[in-house]
């Protein structure tokens, strides 16, 4: 049963290390891709693993479906690798896949090895009984998600643009997943995300002795610009998909204080961001250099990119420069559409009291590379959730973990959700 080999599956998946840094150093997908590659073997789905540098390793595989006249194929995607981490801060090692409290820990346990797993389980089962879905399904577990995707999704699209032959919609992360306010339990399907700009600040000034008189220092050129830009408050700006947000939930925008450990996530998609999260300049106690740098990370929402940009440059003032680190574009599709009703309707159908409802997204995922192909995307990555569990606070967090009924729960929900879509 899938319900039972898909804590088998993430657990498996979670011990596979797979860190990535962003700095191509890792030990890369290779390993994990290899895992996938064999448990679809299993079941007799041929598969293809893509390097794009090495052990970069991405996997993807087709299955045909029943109808010939659907020319209209789905894209499941997960990414193979996770953010790193400090084994002594946790509880358990990350890379352990103990299970502990009914749950599975480790790193990749919500972001996102927990999705591959149950994607998998949920093939295998439907191959071993011989049920195809109507339509194709493409299969793509991608390197590098945690570091912009350079070496993962955006190289699947650039160099190997067939793989996505006939793809108009697509489910991955982070969504899906319930959440309880008011006493009323909401699963979100991420129906939008804010588009990424992370920024490298430049200021140049005149080097000398740190004893002189100095007037053109670039160490407080970059302070002072740095502080404008993490001090700044953004004013509140609700995109249609948070306007639907609250009207389901009968909330106000203005009372996030009765969404719980949710206020800090969904309190981030009511505005622009911009973080300092890196700072550099000189090289000794005495010398003044002549360059100092910061790294940004900007997050706009859908339809507020000009204006995101002409806050920034007017923050930095005329003595700091900026280039991108990586750019990438907010994402808003709409929320009324046979696939996010095959979503609803799935999770209705495991969880009768509960409600989907549509989110923004406050970070970014492999979908802004596939939607450059023209596919549109969701986060389903079901799951229902204890209502006590702060489940966005273990992304990229420690003591990462996912209860074992919840990876039963959404192996159920995608097994039905493909005899829907």
């Amino acid at each position: 049963m899938p319900e039972n080999e898909v804590v088998d599956l993430c657990r498996d998946l979670i011990r596979i290390d797979s860190r990535n840094a962003g700095d191509n150093a890792g030990p890369g997908e290779r390993a994990a891709a290899e895992y996938v590659a064999e448990k679809l073997a299993e079941v007799g789905l041929q598969t293809t693993i893509l390097e794009s540098d090495t052990k970069r390793a991405s996997l993807v595989a087709r299955i045909e479906g029943t109808d010939a006249s659907r020319s209209d194929a789905l894209l499941l995607h997960g990414h193979l690798d996770v953010v790193p981490f400090d084994a002594d801060d946790w509880r358990v090692h990350p890379l352990s896949g103990e299970i502990r409290d009914d749950c599975v820990w480790g790193r990749g346990a919500v972001d996102m090895k927990d999705m591959d797993a149950m994607i998998l389980a949920t093939v295998r089962k439907r191959l071993r009984e011989g049920r195809r879905p109507a339509r194709d399904v493409v299969l793509v577990f991608t390197a590098d998600e945690e570091a912009g995707g350079d070496y993962g999704a955006k190289f699947l699209v650039d160099k190997h643009p067939e793989v996505f032959e006939g793809v108009t919609e697509a489910i991955g992360e982070v969504g899906g997943f319930s959440v309880t306010a008011g006493g009323r339990r909401f699963y979100l399907i991420e129906a939008a995300e804010k588009g990424m700009a992370w920024m490298r600040l430049t200021a140049k000034g005149r080097a000398g002795h740190g004893s002189m008189l100095n007037d053109d220092n670039a160490v407080t050129a970059i302070a002072e610009a740095v502080a404008r830009i993490g001090r700044y408050e953004w004013p509140t700006r609700l995109t249609p998909t948070m306007e639907a947000f609250f009207r389901a939930i009968e909330l106000d925008h203005t009372n996030l204080d009765q969404l719980g450990a949710l206020q800090k996530m969904i309190g981030a998609v009511l505005r622009n961001t911009a973080n300092p999260t890196m700072v550099s300049g000189g090289y000794k106690a005495n010398v003044i250099p002549q360059t100092a740098e910061a790294v940004i990370d900007g997050r706009f929402l859908p339809g507020f990119e000009e204006e995101f940009f002409a806050t920034i440059d007017e923050l930095l003032g005329p003595d700091v420069s900026r280039e991108f680190i990586q750019h990438q574009t907010a994402l808003e599709f709409g929320f009324d559409t046979p696939i996010v009703r095959a979503m609803a309707d799935a999770l209705v159908q495991e969880d009768p009291e509960g409600t989907a409802v549509p989110y923004t997204l406050s970070g970014g995922t492999d979908l802004k590379a596939f939607s450059s192909l023209g596919i549109k995307g969701y986060g389903f990555a079901p799951l229902r959730l204890p209502a006590d569990l702060d489940f966005a606070g273990m992304f990229h967090g420690v003591d990462e973990r996912v209860p074992v009924d919840s990876l039963h729960f959404g192996t159920r929900v995608l097994d039905r959700f493909l005899d829907l879509c």
